[in-house]
């Protein structure tokens, strides 16, 4: 069983920065990519970006690409999203994932590639 516990979220005006944090459990952390995903209300759940298991690769969706930043501390088993020059249409729930398959190639920017989910932390950006 793999728990993911996602923290950080809040209420930030425009422009602000957040950094969330996802604590991973239960598995091999170091073998799996992670990804974070967001879902607005009434919106399908998007990615956001990924990192692989080293940590030595990223990819993001073009509407964060230069804002956000992601990063994964593998001794302490968590992986971090920067945001920075954040907008009104990054409210959202962020949720952190878990890659069903170890050492993918690849950083997938598909939700059903990961298998473990985190309960998600709510963030809110001010006009």
């Amino acid at each position: 069983q793999v728990q993911l516990v996602e923290s950080g979220g809040g209420l930030v005006q425009a422009g602000e920065s957040l950094r969330l944090s996802c604590a991973a459990s239960g598995r091999t952390f170091n073998n799996y990519n992670m990804g974070w995903f967001r879902q607005a209300p009434g919106k399908e759940r998007e990615f956001v970006a990924a990192i692989n298991w080293k940590g030595r690769s990223t990819s993001y969706a073009d509407s964060v690409k230069g804002r956000f930043t992601i990063s994964r501390d593998n001794a302490e088993n968590t992986v971090y999203l920067q945001m920075d020059s954040l907008k009104p249409e990054d409210t959202a729930v962020y949720y952190c994932a878990a890659d069903q398959q170890p050492y993918r190639v690849y950083t997938s920017h598909i939700k059903n590639d990961y298998a473990y989910w985190g309960q998600g932390t709510q963030v809110t950006v001010s006009s």
